[in-house]
C-alpha cells in the first residue's frame, strides 16, 4: 500500500453493527484518555480500564496505540470534510462559502472539545504509513479551506497571500477549545460570525486599488 492509499473503510466507525458500536465506544473513551494524559502518557492499561475491556478486547481491534490514535485522527478528519461537503453543494456565492467552511469546522470541534485538543496536540505522533496518511488528509482539508479563500479572492479582486490567510484563519479555529466560554463567546454560530467579520475584513482591507 503506497503511503496515501485510502486505509479501508472499516477503520471509521458507524452505528450499523454491533462492532462498529463497540469500536465507536472504545475511540469515545481512548480520546478522552488521550486528552487528559496525553498520548506519551496513556497506556493501553489506561485504555482498558476506561473502556471496561479486557487488554484482549482492545487488541482485538487495534494492535497497538498508534493504530487507535489514527483511527481517531481519521475518523475526525473524514467526519468534518464529509460535513463540509455536504454543505457546500447548497451554497455558490464565494464569500457565503467560506463562512460555511468557518461555521462547519467551529460546530463540528466545538461540539468534539477534547477531540479537537487531540488532534492539535497529537499531530506528530505518528509515523510512516500512518502518519502519511494523516498528513494527506491534512493537506485535502487544507487545500478546501484554500480553493473557497481563492475563489473569493478572485471574485472580488483582491490582492493577498493566500497561504498566509489559509493559516492565520486555522491558527484563528483550531486553539478555541483552549479559550471558548460559551456563555461569554456565545454558540457556534455567534463565534463563527464574529471570527468569520474578523478574517473577511482583513483581507477586503486588500482590495486591488482601482486602474490608474
Amino acid at each position: 500500500m503506497s503511503p496515501t492509499a485510502p486505509i479501508p473503510d472499516s477503520t471509521v466507525p458507524n452505528s450499523d453493527s454491533r462492532y462498529d458500536r463497540q469500536l465507536a465506544k472504545i475511540l469515545e473513551h481512548a480520546t478522552a484518555i488521550f486528552y487528559e494524559k496525553g498520548y506519551e502518557g496513556a497506556s493501553i492499561r489506561d485504555l482498558s480500564r476506561a473502556s471496561g475491556m479486557s487488554l484482549a478486547g482492545l487488541y482485538y481491534y487495534f494492535e497497538s496505540k498508534e493504530k487507535l490514535l489514527y483511527v481517531i485522527q481519521r475518523h475526525l478528519f473524514l467526519s468534518v470534510m464529509d460535513l463540509v461537503r455536504e454543505r457546500l453543494r447548497e451554497e455558490t456565492d464565494p464569500e457565503q462559502r467560506v463562512r460555511v467552511f468557518i461555521l462547519t469546522h467551529l460546530e463540528y470541534f466545538l461540539a468534539n472539545p477534547k477531540s479537537m485538543k487531540v488532534l492539535s496536540h497529537e499531530d506528530d505522533v505518528l509515523k510512516e504509513e500512518l502518519g502519511a496518511d494523516i498528513a494527506n488528509l491534512k493537506r485535502q482539508y487544507y487545500r478546501c479551506a484554500a480553493d473557497l479563500v481563492d475563489a473569493l479572492k478572485a471574485a472580488k479582486g483582491l490582492q493577498f497571500n493566500s497561504r498566509v490567510a489559509v493559516l492565520s484563519l486555522f491558527g484563528m479555529m483550531n486553539w478555541i477549545y483552549t479559550w471558548y466560554n460559551p456563555h461569554v463567546d456565545g454558540d457556534a454560530k455567534l463565534l463563527a460570525r464574529e471570527i468569520g467579520d474578523v478574517f473577511l475584513g482583513g483581507i477586503y482591507a486588500t482590495l486591488a486599488p482601482p486602474p490608474a
